[in-house]
């Protein structure tokens, strides 16, 4: 028996489409704006778990 299930979301396309974006950003930095870049993220972006 084959059960087909169409995609809504494909992840890993999703994952490395996001990989490429952050890839291309920093290559442009140098490492001390890479440092810089994160901890900004870190406390601009937390997203917190819900349950």
């Amino acid at each position: 028996m084959k059960t087909t299930i169409e995609k809504t979301f494909d992840s890993v396309k999703f994952m490395r489409e996001q990989r490429d974006r952050l890839s291309k950003k920093l290559s442009s930095m140098t490492k001390e704006e890479i440092v810089e870049y994160f901890k900004k993220r870190k406390t601009e972006d937390s997203t917190k778990p819900s349950a």
